[in-house]
């Protein structure tokens, strides 16, 4: 019987106790978490949907329910994966060659954001243009572009200027940039890495650390902040969740978690029910408010990790589910997230888009959500197919370390 140890794949508590393990233990190689690829999937398909405008599936998103949403989940598996990948490279080939491996990764992001930048602005600029509406260019964040295309353009390529719905790429690149100084303190001591996250986080609140924007701002999602859930991921992914095994398990931790989770979805509920906030006491809603995004406030990351906390208790990872074909198309998606993101990104301006210049009402909203979904999954498709396909010898070539895909994604 699987028990709740085997959110990753690695040896039971009582295993690692007799046994003379490293600081940092990893999963047998080529094993492919199925777990990680569906809920990344998952969180791509829930950030389509809520980057179009309101619909009958935006209710369907973990956004309306409590305080996180599809970000964290995506940050957190992009951490855990990260980890798996080259945290085995930095075990097995030392820090620079792991170093050297994580920095093409890097550039491959790189080379996505910046392609999915300039057909995003070419999409946007020909929309405004050819329907004679300016306003799609200030509603998606790039009049001053239009104004000031030679700077604009040098402040995106040092990731400073970002039209909306642009910001989870950025994030990612410098989250992905400091990776090798991360796997190398979680080598030496793991938990005090974790530590000095929590450190960097909570010196960001008191001192008011971010990255500043162009042409004014700062960024949405601040690194400094969002780093304690990447290093968190990776902390869980490098033996961290094994760990943690006993807590995870306990019935006390499965309670707080669902009473914590009940809470959060009481409160969202009077934020779509005004007629309810009379029942929240002043001195909660004085000292909750504001739930902030940009710095990953504490109540969104303590959500988040009770949603996981329930999710790896009761659904273990040899669940008969994940063969299903029913499931099939959300892991293609999670196993080529760079790909299905940028996809993603660029079909939301079109179904805003539609949407604006058609009145269709809820039944043109839920069918664009429903086409953007599927032209996603079938992109997916295609991608797989070519890997495992008509790529034969291309493939033939990778191993299992370093290969991103192994790791549920890239």
């Amino acid at each position: 019987m699987s028990s709740i140890a085997d959110q990753i794949a690695g040896p039971s508590v009582s295993d690692a106790a007799a046994t003379s393990a490293p600081a940092i233990t990893l999963p047998a190689a080529g094993e492919r978490e199925l777990r990680l690829d569906l809920f990344r999937g998952l969180a791509l398909w829930l950030i389509f949907i809520d980057h179009l405008p309101p619909n009958i599936l935006t209710w369907f998103t973990i956004r309306n329910y409590g305080f996180s949403d599809a970000t964290e989940i995506f940050i957190f598996i992009s951490g855990y994966t990260a980890a798996f990948v080259y945290g085995r490279a930095m075990l097995e080939s030392g820090f620079v060659i792991a170093t050297a491996r994580i920095m093409r990764r890097v550039w491959q992001i790189y080379v996505a954001h910046v392609f999915l930048f300039t057909i995003f602005l070419a999409e946007i600029s020909y929309v405004a243009t050819n329907f004679n509406n300016p306003l799609y260019s200030e509603e998606m964040g790039i009049m001053d572009f239009l104004k000031q295309p030679d700077v604009m353009i040098i402040q995106a390529l040092l990731l400073r200027f970002r039209p909306v719905n642009m910001d989870v790429l950025p994030l990612y690149i410098v989250l992905m940039l400091f990776l090798p100084v991360i796997l190398w303190l979680m080598k030496w001591r793991p938990d005090v890495s974790l530590g000095l996250s929590v450190a960097l986080y909570a010196a960001t609140w008191q001192f008011d650390l971010y990255l500043s924007a162009y042409p004014n701002g700062f960024w949405i999602f601040n690194p400094f902040a969002w780093q304690l859930l990447f290093v968190f991921g990776a902390w869980c992914a490098l033996g961290g969740a094994v760990r943690m095994s006993a807590i995870l398990s306990s019935r006390i931790t499965m309670w707080i978690c669902i009473v914590y989770l009940l809470a959060a979805f009481f409160v969202t509920l009077t934020w779509h029910i005004p007629q309810l906030s009379r029942f929240m006491p002043k001195l909660v809603e004085q000292w909750m408010y504001p739930i902030t995004k940009t710095d990953l406030d504490v109540l969104r990351f303590a959500h988040f990790l009770a949603l996981a906390a329930i999710t790896v208790r009761f659904l273990h990872k040899d669940w008969p589910g994940l063969k299903s074909p029913w499931l099939r198309p959300l892991i293609l998606c999670g196993q080529h997230s760079l790909e299905i993101f940028c996809l993603g990104v660029f079909l939301a301006f079109a179904g805003h888009f539609v949407l604006a210049e058609i009145s269709g009402g809820a039944g043109l909203h839920f069918l664009i959500s429903v086409v953007g979904i599927l032209i996603m999954s079938g992109m997916a498709w295609v991608i797989s197919w070519y890997k495992h396909s008509a790529d034969k010898n291309a493939s033939k070539k990778k191993g299992a370390v370093g290969n991103a895909d192994m790791a549920g994604g890239g």
